[in-house]
Formats: structure tokens, C-alpha cells, sequence
């Protein structure tokens, strides 16, 4: 699985150098034949597979935790989460990925995309406290995502469009295998080679 990711980098390549003297339609073409003749088009498809399932379940996992209360600092169900410490949960109990423990920590740590790129499993990040990253859910699609909201309030899924998300909207984030470096569980070791998670 590790010689995938140079074997596709490879074929871009290649493919870039034939694009040049090729017209424009037949790039397409061109580049199926030639993931097809090194034998890459069933990996990458095997490849998007897993990334996506692991996606999947993550979300699936996440929406177990429905009900859960908040608890400032908490990190397991049976305490209670605070915002954080349910995502870290869950991404690890998923997928085997230790991420930071604070929320501010966790958008430093991943990658920045558009709002219009999320796929489930990525994170939104909100500013609820004046401050920059102040809470962190989980995106599980359709303009929802999943989180610890306050104290008193219990794991739940909101929506983005709503006016109270809308306006404190601080970014998304795509969390990226290398963050997990520290994680050694065979989970996160099999994910490692998986570039990012969608």
C-alpha cells in the first residue's frame, strides 16, 4: 500500500508529459489507459473505497454518542465529553488517530478546506467564546454536524445554516493521517498510508 501513493505521483507525471502533445479530450482517456496499464485503477478505486467506509463509520460512531451529556474536560461517555474530547474520541475509537485534546490544537493540527469541500468526518470550527477555535464538531453532511454544544446540553446534531453556527462559522479542517503519528494502534498504522480521510 505504501508504493501506491509514488506509483500514482508517477503516473500524474507521466500523464502531464503526454497531456502536452495531446488535445484536451483525450486527457481523460489517456489517463485511465495509463492507470489501467500499471495497474493502479483497481488500487485507487480500492483505496477511495477504504477511505470512504472509514468515513462512514466514523460518522456512524459519532452518532452512537447521541445523548451523551457535556462535561467540561470530558473525553469518555461515561464522564460526559466536552466538544474536543468527543472528537478525540471518536476519531480514535474509529479510526485509531490520537489528535490534540484542544479544540484550538485540532485546527492547527489539520488541514484547512473550503466550507463547500466538507465531507463527513471532516471538522468545523466555531468561535463561541471570543476567541479564535473555542468549540469543534464533527460533519456528518447535508449542512449538519454533530457535537458537545455547552454545559447542560447533551451530544447532539445541529445544522450550519442555522443563524447562531452561521455567524460564529470559523472554518473547516480536514484532519490528515500524520497527525496520528503518535497513535501505534494496527488501526492507525493501516490509515497511515491513506492520505486524508474522504
Amino acid at each position: 500500500m505504501q508504493m501506491i501513493i509514488p506509483a500514482i505521483i508517477l503516473a500524474f507525471a507521466s500523464l502531464c508529459t503526454l497531456s502536452a502533445q495531446a488535445t484536451p479530450s483525450n486527457n481523460h482517456d489517456e489517463l485511465d489507459r495509463l492507470l489501467a496499464d500499471k495497474g493502479l485503477m483497481m488500487q485507487i478505486d480500492q483505496v477511495r473505497h477504504n477511505v470512504s467506509q472509514r468515513a462512514s463509520e466514523l460518522v456512524v460512531n459519532a452518532m452512537g454518542f447521541l445523548g451523551v451529556p457535556y462535561k467540561r474536560g470530558g473525553n469518555t461517555a461515561e464522564t460526559g465529553f466536552d466538544c474536543s474530547g468527543f472528537v478525540v474520541s471518536v476519531y480514535r475509537q474509529s479510526i485509531g488517530l490520537l489528535l490534540p485534546r484542544k479544540a484550538e490544537q485540532q485546527a492547527a493540527a489539520t488541514q484547512q478546506i473550503d466550507q463547500s469541500d466538507l465531507q463527513p468526518g471532516d471538522l468545523v470550527f466555531f468561535n463561541t467564546m471570543r476567541r479564535a477555535f473555542s468549540h469543534v464538531g464533527i460533519y456528518i453532511g447535508n449542512g449538519k454536524f454533530i457535537h458537545a454544544p455547552k454545559p447542560g446540553a447533551e451530544v447532539r446534531v445541529d445544522n450550519m445554516g442555522g443563524s447562531y453556527w452561521q455567524h460564529r462559522f470559523d472554518g473547516a479542517r480536514r484532519v490528515r493521517a500524520t497527525v496520528a503519528e503518535a497513535a501505534q494502534t494496527p488501526v492507525a498504522a493501516s490509515f497511515s498510508e491513506i492520505p486524508a480521510l474522504r
